[in-house]
């Protein structure tokens, strides 16, 4: 990490009230968490942006506006103006091949199909940090629902514990 630069944590999601706490929004929900209760917001190159100092690192804190798919489309402006460089990126997201409640981080790697992680690979490149936080497959559950609708699903009250119980674990350095 540069300490030099502010550290651009991007939380993937999906912009409106109706998705708020579905499984595809955990980003979402850890930015939420991860800022200052005081922060003010505000609209900038796509995404909803605040400013923190976070365990002594300067952060800015991302959530793209811009729906999960063209996640790319609001990372890439932000890093160009800040110049963030690529390992002072983090990005937050969902994983259907994690149990739910789980936590991994890598740098760099494959984006195992996640849309908004395709993304910002072709609009940033992919040698960024990365927690990924389980949310569960349907298989799993023994559940008939296709994928697609169950990253749209929202957490039971037991699941929704767990996840932020994980939320509460990240760590910035």
């Amino acid at each position: 990490m540069q300490e030099n630069k502010p550290v651009l944590i991007v939380g993937l999601g999906n912009p409106g009230d109706e998705y708020a706490l579905t499984r595809h929004n955990v980003g979402f929900m850890a930015i939420d968490a991860i800022a200052p209760a005081d922060s003010v917001w505000k609209k900038e190159k796509n995404a909803l942006t605040t400013r923190a100092e976070i365990d002594g690192v300067r952060v800015i804190l991302v959530k793209p506006q811009t729906f999960m798919n063209n996640s790319g489309s609001a990372v890439a402006p932000l890093m160009a103006f800040y110049k963030i460089p690529m390992e002072n990126l983090i990005v937050i997201h969902d994983d259907m091949d994690l149990k739910v409640g789980t936590k991994r981080e890598k740098i760099g790697g494959s984006s195992a199909g996640h849309n908004g992680i395709k993304s910002i690979d072709a609009s940033c490149g992919n040698e960024y940090r990365r927690i990924r936080i389980g949310i569960g497959h349907p298989r799993d559950f023994n559940s008939p629902i296709n994928p697609s609708d169950w990253v749209l699903g929202k957490f039971d009250a037991e699941q929704l514990k767990e996840i932020k119980s994980v939320i509460q674990s990240i760590k910035i350095n």
